[in-house]
């Protein structure tokens, strides 16, 4: 299984509370992966990134494509990025409006919220929203 399939994987057996809709499409170049709804939110999306560790041990940091940038930005409410890190045990969550910080400082930018301790303590800030 690819590292982002198994962080969807952890997204749907973590997050209960949202319905998720996986978007897969190669026709949109940008677009984030999953579709969320919550009845007390609505809507919200989120892309799925996931660092990896190269043959010398070192963590590569996730590409973040122009396009992806650009959706960020030009639909700054309600959007987020989920980074699962190598030998931690919760992803790193961040605001879309942060993408282009991310991109620049990859794993050195502080997530959203620092410190969030379970998927209970994500799914609220997904819930939660910008």
């Amino acid at each position: 299984m690819k590292p982002e399939s198994a962080l969807w994987q952890k997204c749907k057996r973590n997050l209960t509370k949202i319905t998720w809709s996986r978007i897969e499409t190669v026709y949109t170049p940008g677009v984030p992966d999953l579709l969320g709804y919550h009845k007390d939110c609505g809507f919200f999306t989120v892309e799925l990134k996931v660092t990896t560790v190269t043959k010398r041990k070192k963590i590569k940091a996730p590409v973040i494509s122009p396009h992806q940038i650009a959706w960020h930005i030009n639909r700054p409410l309600r959007t987020f990025i989920l980074v699962g890190v190598p030998d931690q045990r919760l992803p790193k969550l961040y605001e879309g409006t942060q993408i282009q910080e991310l991109a620049a400082c990859s794993l050195l930018l502080e997530a959203w919220i620092p410190g969030l301790d379970s998927w209970d303590a994500i799914q609220e800030r997904l819930l939660l929203g910008a």
